[in-house]
This record gives C-alpha cells, structure tokens and sequence, in this order.
C-alpha cells in the first residue's frame, strides 16, 4: 500500500515538473523551434554555389552548410538585404523583389514586388518596414529609386533620382551610396567610359548630389577630384557609416576591383552632421599611410574607430587570382584623428568583397577564409584587444560572404 502511494505521488510530482517546464517552454521564446535565431551567415562553396545558415552563438561551434540546409537556387545570391528576421532579394532577369522567410532552414517565398527597368546600387532603410532601393536602368546612364513598404510589399513611391548623368566619353554610371539627414539625401557617384575587352576604368571624379526627400530634386551639387569610386553597392560590402556624432563617413574605392583608377588613393571623406558638403579639411589617405594599398570594406566599431579590410598588391597577380588568393589585411582605424593604430594579428583573408564583420557591445566579429587556418568567425574585443577563434564554418564551405545579424 505505501509503495502504491509513494508511486502515485512520484507520477504527480513528475506530471507537474512536466507541465511546469512545457508551460516555461512555451513563455519562452527562445526555446521554441521556429523562433529565428540571431545571426545569418551567406556561404559560398568552391564551384559558387551558395548556402545560408542561421545560429545564436558565433563564439564557438562548427557548420557545415550542406549538413544543414540546401544550396540556394540561382535566383538568390548575396546581394540579398537582410533585415528583422527576413530577406529580400531582386532578381535580376525578372525584376521580381521577393520577400523570404526561414522554415526549416530553408528559404520560402512569402511576398513579391514587380519593379521595372531598375538595377539595384544600394538600399537604406527608414525605420523597421520601408525601404528605399536606389539604382539604375538597364543601360546604367539614368538614377532611379523605389521607396517600398516591406511589411506589405507595396511601391509607396518611384521615380529618378535627379543627379548628373554621364556625357562626353561617360557612357554609365555607378551609385556609391545614398544617406538621408532629415529631408535632404546624399548621393555620392562616379561615371565610367565604354568597356572595351576586360578593360573597365572611370572618371578621376566623384560627385555628391544633395536631394530634397521625399521630392528626390537636386539642391546642389559637390564635386571632388580628390579621390574616385565613393563608397560601393551595400548590399555586397558596406565601404560607408554614421558615428555617433551625426558624421557621415565614405570611402573610395579606387582599386582594380572597383574603380579601376589604382593611380588615385582609396581615402575616407566625412560630411559632418552640421554640414551639407563633403569636408575639405579631412582627407585620411590610406594608400600613403601604413596600410600603403587600396581596400574595400569600411566597418564602424565605435568610439571614433573603423575597421577596414585592405589588398595586399604584392600577393595577387590581378583580377583573374583577386579573389581566390588569400591577401586581404584588417586595420583597425582611429576615423576621427586619420590614424592607423594597428593591424589585426589575422590569417590573410580571401574574396575581394564580403560583408564580414558584425558589432556586439565590446566585441567585433570578423569572418575570416584561410586555407591554412580554416573558415573561422574570429572575436576581438575591444577592451582587452584580444583576438579569439570563434565559430567555424567546415564541410563545403569556401567563403563567407555575408554576416548579418538577423534579430
């Protein structure tokens, strides 16, 4: 009889723990299984196919994408915009934008948008659910823009962004990056004679539009000779920033694998936060510095420092081996007094362009490819200036390509 009861009141005890901890499992968000995690990582394998892959916790743990998930179809790539748990991704060949939501470690279309005749340069957002995408026409020579409602996939407005076009021995365009301040934007652009062959260059001049938003008119116009290429297309690598002052920061990209102008200087310019004008007194010359080559990939860290991600010329041969040679170096910037303060003690990275580093409170991620030492998310912090192996990214993959937070 007592072990009747006893055994009776074990399987009470046990229900209510159970029903304890599946009530605690449902208040809980995080343990629920279609909750999204916080970090996205776009990967590449050796014969370009492309992988995501989503997980909480960069600081250690291993990948290996094709365990996981699928190779994405060719209609996505990592142009894609990644922004409160979703995706968004213009196809080129149709001019579809498509919103994506994660199910079962896969991508599933859930909204489309029809947009016409339009070549996306850059996006930036107005808040958590507009979007406004700037670019160009098919044939590259006129600005357009789509500013959209992304919760509802709706145009709330288009039409040309009313910057120069390209004349004289100009054919096309390229748009370096689009900054709003209130009610004015920023453009910053470059135009770039016929390709003929593999032969691509551009003007030894960059141009910064001011816009009245939402009316996207022209209320002035900047030109600088100083340096060409500003900034790039962001949804590849972000080469631009806002501190906490209000200071817009760019960066020109005059390298083979941009500008194609390597006699001019990549260098940082800043528009301050109460100026309309690109700053004729602040000019951080990285090819002169320490660094002594061109870069792409310029990341805020916070408290007036950057990190940017440089070329090493002496370890590439050209275009054909840029992006498979392991030469890519990162320094750490002090943005606001144009100094380098040091080089990071990291393996030689690989892929001309990614979008690889990620800012948490004190620490700074940084996805790292290296054949010798393996695909790694590395941490710096920023306290105590240590450098940690982080994450790694095994199986097929080649290169991260893309490192975003997702929540």
């Amino acid at each position: 009889m007592k072990r009747t009861i006893a055994w009776q009141l074990s399987t009470v005890v046990f229900v209510l723990l159970l029903g304890i901890l599946l009530f605690a499992a449902c208040k809980n968000p995080s343990s629920r299984a279609d909750k999204p995690q916080k970090y996205s990582l776009h990967l590449m394998d050796m014969d370009a196919r492309e992988y995501i892959v989503t997980t909480d916790d960069l600081d250690s743990g291993l990948i290996k994408p094709e365990e996981v998930t699928e190779a994405l179809p060719d209609t996505i790539s990592r142009n894609i915009i990644v922004k409160n748990g979703y995706y968004y991704s213009l196809q080129r060949k149709s001019d579809i934008l498509t919103r994506y939501a994660l199910k079962d470690r896969k991508l599933f279309p859930i909204g489309h948008l029809q947009l016409h005749n339009f070549s996306l340069e850059n996006f930036l957002w107005f808040g958590r659910d507009s979007l406004l995408l700037s670019g160009l026409n098919y044939s590259s020579d006129t600005a357009k823009y789509y500013l959209i409602d992304t919760k509802n996939m709706q145009v709330l407005a288009n039409g040309l962004l009313d910057i120069e076009k390209p004349t004289g021995k100009f054919v096309s365009t390229s748009i370096g990056f689009v900054e709003k301040r209130k009610d004015t934007l920023f453009v910053g652009y470059t135009f770039h004679p016929p390709i003929q062959g593999a032969s691509y260059t551009s003007s030894d001049t960059m141009y910064v539009s001011r816009l009245v938003y939402p009316e996207m008119k022209s209320i002035g116009l900047q030109k600088e000779w100083r340096s060409t290429y500003p900034g790039g297309i962001n949804n590849v690598q972000h080469n631009e920033f806002t501190d906490e002052h209000g200071d817009f920061y760019f960066m020109s990209c005059p390298g083979i694998a941009m500008g194609n102008r390597p006699d001019l200087p990549t260098a940082v310019f800043r528009i301050k936060a109460n100026s309309s004008i690109v700053d004729p007194d602040y000019f951080f010359n990285l090819s002169s510095s320490v660094i002594h080559n061109h870069a792409y990939g310029l990341w805020y860290i916070g408290h007036g420092k950057a990190i940017v991600r440089s070329e090493r010329k002496d370890l590439y041969k050209g275009l054909s081996d840029h992006w498979s040679t392991p030469h890519f170096e990162f320094y750490v910037l002090d943005i606001i007094h144009q100094k380098v303060i040091k080089k990071l003690d990291l393996p030689l990275d690989k892929g001309t362009r990614k979008e690889c580093i990620l800012v948490k409170g004190d620490n700074v991620y940084i996805a790292v490819n290296s054949p010798t030492d393996g695909n790694y998310i590395w941490k710096y912090n920023l306290k105590t200036e240590q450098l940690t192996r982080g994450l790694q990214l095994g199986g097929v993959s080649a290169f991260i390509v893309r490192l975003d937070r997702l929540q």
